[in-house]
């Protein structure tokens, strides 16, 4: 069964209901073994088949933009690109976040993400963390001078603030926000999901599996490799994953009524949210690839959706230096003019 078609922001933007996050193909959590380009186009033979349009990446996510370019070759047609730009640094490692949002940085970002990707054009461009030193009327001001290029034909942001998301839609349309969403995230609901709403803006949300949990394939931080980066995180540390873990049984009694895997179950819940989220979920293994584009065609009941409404977990989303890293999340720019 294919997968439903949505659209994306005020200009509509057709892409399948369920999209893929290539960030995948960079190996994020330090796994080993895995032959990249292999899985990808092997994900990607399945998405075409499949309806599968929308395929996530970005130019900090390692080879994953050159796999992309390399796996889509002569099926360009059929494939929604989003790429991002903007993180010089990420708060990792001992890492000073840094982001640059400003007009030249932009120009040699997109030249090198359509030279890696080779194509003429990027369907969706994202700014992938907000500048916290250029307000974003430039920012976005110098993404629409490409959209008149035509080197790319769709806007979004990720991780940005209300009150930033405001400012940009005043220069250009924005057709998305990138954002955490999840069983085990909830942050945004309460707070720039109606800003969302009331501006035509859709939500992509990344990690819509908290990041493995919900798949119920984890069972104990033993499941995790040794360099596995999860191990670091706060809703996976010893203190709390137990507990976290017992959430995923609610999902998984759930998927045992329908017949379906827990994370069908999650991505799901997500899709009911809004008619234009669009969740991109990753993974290494075509099979996987199947199973969460089928979750599409699931339809859950009023009282399954308010069981998984009332899951909470423990644990910030991400380990503490991303957390104290300015505009991190929710970012803000200082005003025009400033």
């Amino acid at each position: 069964m294919s997968v439903p078609v949505r659209h994306l922001g005020p200009e509509k933007l057709a892409v399948g209901a369920v999209g893929f996050g290539a960030m995948s193909f960079a190996n994020p959590y330090g796994q080993t073994g895995y032959d990249a380009v292999r899985a990808a186009r092997e994900i990607v033979d399945r998405a075409v088949d499949l309806g599968v349009t929308l395929f996530d990446t970005a130019d900090a996510y390692g080879s994953s933009e050159e796999i992309l370019g390399e796996v889509i070759a002569g099926r360009r047609d059929k494939i929604t690109i989003a790429t991002k730009f903007g993180i010089v640094a990420a708060p990792f490692g001992g890492d000073v976040a840094r982001m640059d949002g400003s007009r030249g940085y932009i120009r040699t970002a997109v030249e090198q993400s359509l030279r890696k990707l080779r194509t003429d054009h990027i369907d969706l461009y994202y700014q992938h963390r907000i500048d916290p030193n250029t307000p974003i009327e430039e920012t976005v001001g110098a993404m629409a001078e490409l959209v008149a290029e035509g080197k790319i034909l769709h806007l979004g942001l990720s991780e940005a603030a209300p009150d930033t998301l405001r400012r940009a839609v005043a220069v250009h349309p924005i057709a998305a926000l990138q954002t955490e969403w999840s069983l085990w995230e909830r942050g945004i609901e309460n707070t720039i999901l109606p800003v969302c709403r009331e501006l035509g803006i859709s939500v992509v949300p990344y990690s819509p599996l908290g990041r493995g949990a919900l798949t119920g394939t984890i069972t104990s931080r033993d499941d995790l490799d040794d360099n596995d980066a999860r191990r670091d995180m706060p809703r996976y540390a010893a203190e709390n994953l137990d507990r976290n873990l017992r959430t995923v049984e609610v999902v998984r009694q759930i998927a045992a009524g329908h017949g379906a895997t827990p994370g069908q179950v999650a991505l799901a819940w997500l899709l009911t949210k809004a008619p234009d989220v669009v969740p991109i979920p990753g993974t290494r293994r075509p099979v996987y690839f199947e199973e969460n584009s089928a979750a599409a065609n699931l339809t859950l009941t009023t009282a399954e959706l308010a069981a998984l409404d009332a899951i909470t977990v423990t644990g910030d989303r991400e380990r503490q230096s991303a957390m104290e890293a300015q505009n991190w999340f929710d970012g803000v720019t200082p005003p025009l003019g400033a």
